[in-house]
């Protein structure tokens, strides 16, 4: 699984907000300069991110963005379905189709796998609730590595 750049920009972009204390304000340009990242793409996500609850926009001389709730109430999960969307691994799980009712599996009516997809998907939706802003902010925190197998680190990537 891979997270889509726009999600992984998602969480860079929160995590700079959460390291401004939550309270303070800053701009979609600040935050921009400060990650690195193109301010087109900065504003495209803040606007996501202000529509799911996660930042407040304040107008004014004293305006700008700060997180809409404590840090630690906003976890991975948050940031990642603001952006994506519901947490779903496989397209005949959704509700509706995104094709518009076209089937992406020649399988989906017999499939005897598909009614297990629902538990896989929630507990891959609580690991990621699991996580909180406060965490992902923190830059010293000691990095949780996955091993595979084979003593490399496991990466856990998400597509949709």
């Amino acid at each position: 699984m891979r997270l889509s750049n726009l999600a992984d920009y998602a969480v860079v972009v929160m995590s700079a907000a959460a390291r401004h204390c939550g309270s303070a304000r800053i701009s979609a340009a600040e935050l921009a300069q400060e990650t690195g990242l193109p301010a087109p793409t900065v504003q495209k996500l803040v606007s996501r991110l202000v529509s799911a609850g996660l930042l407040r926009s304040l107008r004014g001389a004293k305006g700008g963005l700060q997180l809409a709730r404590p840090a630690a109430a906003i976890t991975l999960v948050d940031i990642v379905e603001a952006v994506e969307g519901p947490i779903a691994l496989t397209a005949c799980v959704e509700s509706g189709t995104a094709t518009g009712g076209k089937r992406d599996c020649g399988m989906e009516d017999s499939c005897a796998v598909r009614p297990h997809w629902p538990m896989v998907n929630a507990v891959m939706r609580d690991a990621l609730a699991g996580i909180p802003l406060t965490r992902l902010a923190d830059l010293q925190a000691p990095a949780i590595e996955a091993r595979s197998h084979g003593g490399s680190p496991a990466r856990m990537e998400m597509t949709r």
